[in-house]
Order: structure tokens, then sequence, then C-alpha cells
């Protein structure tokens, strides 16, 4: 594929699926900034990538669709809050209590990947993005009582596997 045409095609692809994955994005994304970023970092991605798409695997939508779904998956994963603590803090931790964090934060990523993408999702977006359960509902267009019933599943899938080690 000459460069002409793969900038052609790349335009095209950006032209037709931007708002389809910026809604997507904003959809999973709080932080309006950091949504943009990870847009950004979808068509970077796509357009490295372009000249290996091969529709005979998958059709265009759904490889945007998983780079896009990655993307999300890899922001969150790499995110990290940052707040201002006090200096003493640091002082009376540990370095055992820091080791036994930094293993319940790997054991929490591994119990979060073991749920489905819908349960995944619901946790995601409500303890991490700090959307409420209403809001969730909403966007994923599925009764208030339901999203509960899922988190509460969540929840007690990801507290079993906590326990369990």
């Amino acid at each position: 594929m000459t460069e002409l045409c793969e900038k052609q095609d790349f335009e095209r692809v950006y032209a037709e699926y931007k708002d389809k994955v910026s809604r997507y994005v904003r959809g999973k994304i709080a932080n309006i900034h950091d949504a943009e970023d990870v847009v950004s970092d979808v068509f970077v991605k796509v357009l490295n990538r372009l000249s290996e798409f091969d529709e005979n695997k998958a059709s265009l939508s759904t490889w945007i669709y998983t780079i896009t779904r990655n993307t999300v998956t890899d922001y969150f994963r790499t995110s990290k809050q940052v707040c201002g603590l006090s200096e003493d803090l640091f002082c009376t931790i540990g370095s055992d209590e820091i080791t036994l964090e930094e293993e319940t934060l790997e054991r929490l990523a591994k119990a979060l990947e073991m749920l489905s993408e819908r349960s995944r999702d619901i946790i995601v977006l409500h303890y991490y993005s700090g959307e409420t359960l209403k809001s969730i509902a909403g966007k994923m267009d599925i009764s208030y009582s339901y999203i509960k019933l899922l988190h509460a599943k969540a929840l007690n899938a990801m507290q079993k596997f906590m326990n369990e080690g």
C-alpha cells in the first residue's frame, strides 16, 4: 500500500470512527482531558497498524473497537491517582507494609481481570471514575436493579478471589 493511499485510508477511517470512539471512551473515562488523550492514542495505534489490518480476520469496526477497549484498559492499569501526602506519612509506613499493599493491589488487579467485561466496566466506572450505579445503568442501557445485582455479584466474585490467596 502506498503512503498516499494509507493516508487517505486513515483519513476516511478517522472521519468515520472518531465520534464512535470518542463516545465509547467518554463513557468509560470521566475526565475529559484524559478521555481526549485516550482517543488520540487509539487513532495513533490505528494509524501505525492500518497496514497490518486484515479484513479476513475481523471487520474494521471490530478491529477499531478492540484497539479502543484495550487502550481504555491500559489507561486504567497505568493511571495512578496523585494527591499530596504529608511527608510524615512516609516515615510511618514500613517496607513490609508497602510490599503487602503492592501484593494486595496486584491480587486486586487479577481479580478484576477475572470478571466479565461488563462486570469489570461496572466496577471501573463506579470505583475508579466515581460514577453512581444509577448513571452507569443509564450509560449501559440496563435497569438500575440489574446493575445493582451485577455490581454485587462482581464484588462477591472479587472478594472470593481475594480470600483464596
